[in-house]
């Protein structure tokens, strides 16, 4: 009975483990820092979540910019839920939390797990 058991519990863990290995969260699927460009041909617009003054300093030609300060203060002016978006901010940690707070109000997103410090196309400043 015993062995039993420990086989059950063992294959429950396997599952669980594979069901949370999934590139998609909660309503929203997190792509790769070389899918961004596919992405914005199909006419998704590039959100950069990092900080007025990181975005200056350089970001993907035509993204715009809305910290993930000024979302989780709920401001989310000059966003159309009519729109795709593709979130990232310099690393992937703002944009996950970013992408979180927009699936949540209802916009259609994709969040990158990378970020603009993984970034290899142009910069525009």
């Amino acid at each position: 009975m015993k062995k039993w058991l420990v086989g059950f519990v063992a294959i429950i863990t396997v599952f669980a483990l594979t069901a949370c290995s999934s590139d998609e969260k909660e309503g929203y699927s997190t792509i790769q820092i070389d899918e961004v460009a596919q992405k914005m041909e199909e006419g998704y617009i590039v959100l950069d979540v990092r900080e007025v003054n990181e975005f200056a300093e350089g970001h993907i030609p035509g993204a715009q910019n809305k910290s993930l300060s000024a979302l989780q203060a709920n401001d989310y002016s000059e966003l159309s839920k009519d729109e795709n978006y593709i979130i990232i901010c310099r690393s992937g940690n703002r944009s996950q939390t970013a992408s979180d707070i927009l699936q949540i109000e209802g916009y259609s997103i994709v969040n990158v797990a990378q970020g603009m410090s993984s970034w290899t196309g142009d910069v525009e400043k």
